[in-house]
């Protein structure tokens, strides 16, 4: 075999329950390395998966024409942990990201990177101008994607941003930033630098389902709620101001009544509107300063955001 060579370009690939997609993922990936000119590197990242996707990679990455490393990690530790990982291992001077479904065009890399190489940029996003998905899954992901935009980062594309690009300074800077229960969205549009979007059209599904559920995007959507935004805080504070308007506007009523005679039971009605009104906020108070203060104690402790079980290299073939 040739000795490992430091590669101009490195794909990063997180997989999860992915083995049914795996071959054509490959096929797609060696087409890429051919218009890369064979300086293509690729980083695959098993996420824990439960299926045979790491045992699948491990035969087949041995006979494939570009470099490559096979990560795996411990547990399923999510999406942005395993980019993490990866990110970290890829060598190349620029860096994609992008799915092992292939809903998104493998060919998009090329674009990216041949806005990175000839452009004075930072990162380049994947913009989707349509998608080819079952009208529930386009009315969740809107509505997830209006909310993400509105809370946390406005300057995301109103589709989403799935896949990216950036130059190994640029990656430096984003895995330098060791935050526990954050947005790997958020942290890219967080950091700034020079950007551009390039649009595409997002493919259909061939093979498994999307293990996006909507327990990860609520997840996901609070996490970088709480790592971005003080939006909560300050509705509670809100709600602390509107709270005490009516406890005013409650007691003149009360006040009224009695000097009226027209109350028939002194005090009932308005102390426990008082009391449930009350109640309620100082339990969704304690449940957001607990969620700002549970992220934060997370963060002390220092963890790392995901442990490799095993790294395989595999060196590009003889030609």
């Amino acid at each position: 075999m040739q000795p490992v060579l430091k590669p101009l370009y490195s794909i990063v690939i997180p997989v999860f329950k992915n083995e049914g997609s795996i071959p054509s993922l490959l096929q797609a990936l060696q087409c890429l390395t051919e218009s890369l000119d064979g300086q293509l590197e690729v980083v695959f990242v098993v996420d824990g998966s439960p299926d045979a996707s790491f045992s699948i990679l491990e035969t087949k990455l041995r006979s494939v024409d570009f470099q490559a490393k096979l990560i795996l990690l411990s547990r399923n530790f999510g999406a942005f942990a395993a980019i993490r990982s990866g990110l970290k291992e890829a060598c190349g001077n620029y860096v994609g990201v992008m799915a092992a479904d292939l809903q998104e065009p493998p060919s998009l890399m090329l674009e990216f990177f041949r806005a990175l190489r000839d452009k004075p940029l930072d990162v380049v996003f994947g913009k989707r101008l349509s998608r080819v998905d079952p009208g529930p899954a386009k009315l969740a992901s809107s509505i997830f994607w209006s909310t993400y935009r509105r809370l946390v980062q406005p300057d995301v594309p109103e589709g989403g941003v799935d896949v990216f690009a950036v130059t190994a300074a640029f990656r430096d800077r984003l895995v330098a930033l060791g935050e526990a229960n954050s947005s790997l969205l958020g942290l890219l549009f967080w950091l700034g630098g020079r950007r551009e979007f390039i649009g595409y059209q997002r493919l259909a599904r061939a093979h498994g389902k999307s293990a996006w559920t909507f327990r990860k995007r609520l997840t996901y959507l609070l996490d970088s709620v709480f790592a971005f935004s003080d939006l909560p805080v300050r509705a509670l504070m809100f709600l602390g101001l509107v709270g005490l308007g009516v406890a005013v506007l409650l007691g003149l009523i009360e006040l009224v009544a009695k000097l009226s005679g027209l109350q028939t039971v002194p005090g009932y009605a308005g102390t426990v509107l008082l009391i449930l009104f009350f109640g309620a906020l100082n339990t969704l108070g304690i449940g957001i300063v607990g969620s700002y203060a549970w992220r934060a104690y997370e963060n002390t402790k220092q963890r790392p955001l995901s442990i490799v079980s095993e790294c395989i290299e595999f060196p590009k073939r003889d030609p």
